[in-house]
């Protein structure tokens, strides 16, 4: 490790540094991926060895002082011929992890070799992978009630979850949606939009959350030519707007932005015969299982960080269908969780409303149940999936691709 230096999980220091520059070192660590120190190793890697009598005790107190959550170590000596500490943390669990100094908190993160305050936009990460915070739930600035779509609401609370009290006045409708979690207190007095609420039931979403809705595109070869055959964003809420019909059926008035998506991508992803059968009809052939690109892009919708301000994109190639939901995956879940079944919604509101609405369904194991399987019976293809720290994108092979 010392003669392969720093890097985002090794630090070194000498053990005469101040408590709280330990801390900052074991907050950033227990904030990202865990990792080691090794007190008595210079920045260039000499070994200068321990100095302090007593290490173990003044690590221990730095720990309990100035750490917060509290997290307990694995501390070890080892001679190499002098003594040095190493200090091993494990990736945090209850993160935000914060260093506790002079009456402050701060939240550190790992940036490489460094370890550097954490942004806004990183410490609600870490509140929502910790559990603290559901992003969904937060406010949207400048939103009103008059921003949301009430007859896509009603039909909601009448005609899907059966609420035996519909709200009629618009300080009714407030205090319903204060309590269901689709408007929220922004602290400034006002009662504003949540991101589930807009995102769900808003009338042009994109006006207040501009990472909202779906930019779909299609090329005509294997890669983004300058010439795309369809370039679009789709702004709309994720449900439709049904009504009862006379004969109590329900009735689809108003695409929501699924039933958007699927008549922009239609084309692009089936093909007509050039042949006419005696109904004077083109057999369509689709290029994709259908269930499988609805479960994929449902799932980008349903689980990607809204933190992040960039669009999830949906791309057809000439081989292959690519769909990229913005973020990391939520708490710890992994590629290999997910395809063996692993359930761990990122924004439960939003899942349960797709779920009452029969978009996804009951059990929440798309990728495993539908996904893999239908890709593998009808396009003879395993579907690929790609994990970064920024994003996860899944690909679907073309039949006969």
């Amino acid at each position: 490790m010392i003669t392969n230096g720093e890097n985002s999980g090794i630090e070194f220091k000498r053990d005469d540094i101040r408590p709280e520059q330990l801390a900052k070192e074991i907050v950033a660590l227990a904030n990202f991926q865990g990792g080691r120190i090794l007190l008595g190793v210079e920045d260039d890697g000499t070994v200068s060895g321990l100095q302090q009598p007593n290490t173990q005790e003044w690590v221990l107190n730095v720990f309990r002082d100035k750490v917060f959550p509290q997290i307990i170590p694995f501390y070890e000596e080892l001679k190499i011929p002098e003594r040095v500490a190493v200090i091993t943390i494990a990736p945090g669990i209850s993160k935000p992890y914060m260093l506790k100094h002079n009456n402050r908190e701060e939240v550190y993160i790992r940036m490489g070799d460094r370890s550097e305050l954490a942004s806004r936009e990183q410490q609600l990460r870490l509140f929502e992978s910790g559990g603290l915070l559901h992003v969904e739930v937060l406010p949207v600035a400048g939103t009103s009630l008059t921003d949301l779509d009430l007859e896509r609401l009603n039909y909601y609370l009448a005609g899907i979850i059966r609420d035996p009290e519909i709200p009629i006045t618009n300080a009714e409708w407030i205090e319903r949606l204060l309590g269901l979690g689709l408007m929220a207190s922004d602290g400034l007095g006002n009662t504003v939009c949540s991101i589930a609420g807009l995102l769900c039931f808003g009338i042009k979403p994109r006006r207040f959350l501009r990472q909202s809705g779906l930019r779909v595109m299609a090329f005509a070869g294997t890669d983004k030519e300058y010439q795309a055959r369809l370039d679009i964003v789709l702004d709309a809420p994720l449900v439709g707007r049904w009504k009862m019909d006379d004969r109590g059926k329900k009735q689809l008035v108003d695409d929501g932005l699924i039933e958007k998506f699927a008549a922009a991508i239609e084309p692009f992803i089936t093909e007509e015969s050039a042949e006419i059968d005696q109904y004077m009809r083109r057999e369509k052939t689709w290029l994709y299982p259908w269930e499988a690109v609805r479960e994929t892009v449902i799932n980008a919708l349903a689980h990607r960080d809204w933190t992040r301000a960039v669009d999830i994109e949906v791309t057809c190639y000439a081989d292959r269908l690519e769909v990229i939901s913005p973020g990391k995956m939520q708490n710890s879940m992994t590629v290999t969780k997910m395809i063996a079944g692993q359930r761990s919604p990122r924004n439960p509101l939003m899942m349960e409303i797709l779920r009452d609405y029969a978009y996804v369904d009951s059990r929440g194991m798309g990728v495993r149940t539908k996904v893999i399987p239908l890709m593998r019976q009808i396009n003879h293809s395993d579907p690929v999936f790609e994990h970064t720290e920024d994003f996860l994108k899944t690909t679907l092979y073309r039949l006969g691709g």
